[in-house]
């Protein structure tokens, strides 16, 4: 048995694409299969898409700040339309929520919806991060968390887990097993933005796991139990 009721997954943008960029469609099956698997369990399962595979911050030296975050947003919903009809190909059942109004594509998040419609067991789709420049899709993911009363959120990256440093960059860089919010953002790690940080805080999210996509299994595998990766949590009272 699954060990969280409602979870809230954050999938990498990168680790759907091929070598990082764009759609590799035999890892976004693949992930889907077992998003609608958690899903068949029981599970109410919300899932925010980052954009990293198609836009990332601002590319263009030039570019507007605003409008390279509204494209970096536009990217998320291409993902997550993409997620969904994955899953429905699969024999799932799969709903896109949009922050940003585009009634012709998708459906408006209102949180009250997002509920329902996770507990009625469809695979619920966050898209268009809050809807506001200069929030990433690390703080999206924890305000929808604490929207819908999530008891979990996780991490799925194209790193195991935090490390003390980029572990790319410096290979003495060592994997962090257990470690609070409040230490976490004191020692600048980079698992989170600094808004995300904040409001896990603030809002005592019980439990954010780290762990690497590099598997799609290890999804269920962490909502078994496995302590894989790195656990983020409170500070103790």
């Amino acid at each position: 048995m699954a060990k969280y009721e409602r979870v809230l997954v954050k999938l990498s943008g990168e680790s759907l694409g091929e070598n990082g960029r764009l759609f590799d469609h035999g890892m976004i099956d693949r992930t889907a299969s077992i998003l609608k698997r958690a899903a068949d369990r029981g599970i109410a399962l919300g899932v925010v898409i980052g954009a990293g595979n198609i836009w990332r911050g601002r590319q263009g030296a030039d570019m507007d700040e605003v409008t390279a975050h509204q494209m970096g947003m536009l990217g998320t919903v291409i993902n997550c339309l993409c997620m969904r009809d994955a899953v429905e190909r699969q024999g799932g059942k799969a709903r896109v929520l949009s922050a940003i109004d585009m009634p012709r594509i998708c459906e408006t998040y209102n949180p009250y919806l997002a509920a329902k419609t996770m507990e009625k067991g469809q695979v619920t789709f966050f898209a268009g991060g809050t809807g506001n420049p200069f929030f990433s899709t690390d703080t999206g993911v924890v305000l929808r968390a604490v929207e819908v009363k999530a008891d979990a959120i996780l991490l799925a990256k194209n790193i195991d887990g935090v490390y003390t440093a980029d572990p790319r960059l410096d290979p003495t860089a060592t994997l962090i097993r257990d470690i609070s919010y409040e230490e976490a953002q004191a020692r600048q790690l980079k698992v989170m933005d600094s808004a995300a940080f904040a409001l896990c805080a603030e809002n005592r999210i019980p439990f954010v796991r780290v762990f690497g996509l590099e598997d799609p299994e290890n999804i269920l595998k962490v909502l078994d139990g496995d302590d894989m990766g790195t656990v983020l949590h409170p500070q103790a009272l």
